[in-house]
């Protein structure tokens, strides 16, 4: 009788045979904390991990990430501007624009600086970001980011 010798796509079977209507994201968490009950570094799952990646894209810089400078909206750049009318418009515009194009999980509702002449002399920016997930289209998550030049 034969013997099957290589039964290597049987692991993969086994993992694939998960629901194909549910979606699930699993991200290392950036702070490095220690799960307490297996020492291995705990992680971020679903809604916080794609809330991080949104932040992670909207904190790139342009020239942040190597041969790509379109990657980043560059907000930070901002933060020594004038905040009038058109360059609130142009940084939610880049926000807008850059996450839609680099992060397919998400839909941008809207993206809102308030009061953005009462932020000038801190030089700083709070953000306001709605979105859906493309997973579930019926549940608004939101997002605040508040960026303050360091130096």
């Amino acid at each position: 009788m034969p013997q099957t010798i290589f039964t290597g796509h049987t692991d993969a079977e086994a993992v694939n045979n998960s629901d194909k209507g549910t979606t699930f994201y699993r991200d290392l968490n950036l702070y490095f904390n220690k799960n307490p009950v297996t020492g291995d570094i705990s992680a971020v799952t679903d809604v916080q991990d794609i809330k991080r990646a949104v932040r992670n894209i909207i904190l790139l810089n342009t020239w942040d990430k190597p041969f790509h400078p379109e990657l980043g909206p560059n907000v930070r750049g901002a933060l020594f501007e004038n905040y009038d009318i058109p360059t609130i418009t142009d940084v939610a515009a880049k926000i807008t624009r850059t996450v839609n194009k680099y992060e397919p999980r998400v839909r941008i509702i809207e993206v809102l600086i308030p009061e953005p002449e009462l932020q000038v002399d801190s030089n700083t920016l709070r953000i306001f970001i709605s979105f859906f997930l493309k997973s579930a289209p019926n549940i608004a998550e939101e997002l605040e980011l508040i960026l303050k030049r360091a130096r």
